[in-house]
């Protein structure tokens, strides 16, 4: 017997390996290359825990058909119509004249419409902006069933949440017929669905330049003076901005049982192992081929 020659006792042929999300990960091992079986367990172990995280990881949200396809430098539709919380039709080419902030709810949602609502009034309070002059806002019901007695309910409510004087003019509450509702979402890339009287539907403020262009999408429910005001110069210039909040999208989803973003540890579970296994396999293959070199 050689003894120069190590025997193979452990060599296994891995075959490809298809993972839910279509990428093929090969493993090759040389036929005159041996793995210690602490090595091969490890692949095995890394492989199992990935094919069960991205299993459930990959599991779409799409049936739903819920969240926010942006469309950053599109513009939203100055015809559409709507009613103000006084009954009042009216277009927006006649409300945006300046940096709007445009927020998507329904009036009677009880779950993360009002904290949506109560996070934009919160940031208000400290943002250092004059309201109607450096930017408006707008509200805008998704439900075709809401009334504009609704509306003004809700517009004084979120008025008195704002700790500083706040012209009534610079935010307006909007309801509308299900065409122009669908305008306006569809624009913006907005996508929701009904269930019963409920809807499941994503959270975030839209901001706008003067004529109407969508400039930035911020995501969640609380937001920073400082993004908010930066969002709003941006839109004063026409600047198409980032958005800096889309790892939360990727970290967080939309529970449309509970009707709230909760974090999807699935996801990236399933991202940290890949990663992992990528960099134990270069770590196997740098190994392989300095033993080799060693040997050779």
């Amino acid at each position: 017997m050689n003894t120069n020659e190590k025997p193979c006792n452990f060599l296994i042929k891995t075959p490809s390996i298809r993972f839910p999300f279509n990428t093929k990960i090969l493993l090759f091992i040389r036929e005159n290359s041996c793995l210690f079986v602490a090595e091969q367990s490890i692949i095995f172990l890394f492989l199992a825990i990935i094919l069960k995280t991205t299993a459930f990881a990959e599991q779409p949200i799409k049936p739903y058909d819920i969240g926010i396809e942006e469309k950053l430098a599109g513009y939203v539709p100055l015809d559409a119509s709507f009613y103000d919380e006084t009954g009042q039709a009216i277009s927006l080419k006649q409300l945006i004249h300046n940096p709007t902030i445009v927020s998507l709810v329904y009036y009677h949602c009880a779950n993360i419409c009002n904290p949506l609502l109560s996070g934009l009034a919160a940031v208000l309070t400290k943002l250092p902006l004059e309201p109607g002059k450096d930017y408006s806002v707008l509200t805008i019901s998704f439900d075709d069933k809401d009334t504009p007695t609704t509306a003004l309910q809700k517009k004084k409510n979120y008025l008195k949440a704002i700790n500083k004087p706040f012209p009534e003019e610079a935010w307006k509450f909007l309801t509308g017929d299900r065409a122009n509702i669908n305008k306006i979402t569809r624009a913006v890339g907005f996508k929701f669905k009904r269930e019963g009287e409920e809807f499941m539907h994503p959270a975030a403020l839209i901001l706008l330049s003067a004529d109407g262009k969508i400039i930035r999408y911020l995501y969640g429910i609380t937001f920073l003076p400082f993004d908010l005001k930066m969002a709003l110069t941006d839109a004063s210039e026409g600047r198409i901005g980032p958005t800096i909040s889309k790892v939360l999208l990727y970290c967080y989803s939309y529970d449309p049982k509970g009707k709230k973003y909760v974090l999807n540890i699935t996801r990236i579970t399933g991202g940290a192992v890949l990663l992992s296994v990528v960099a134990f396999f270069v770590y196997l293959t740098i190994k392989s081929k300095a033993r080799n070199r060693k040997e050779g």
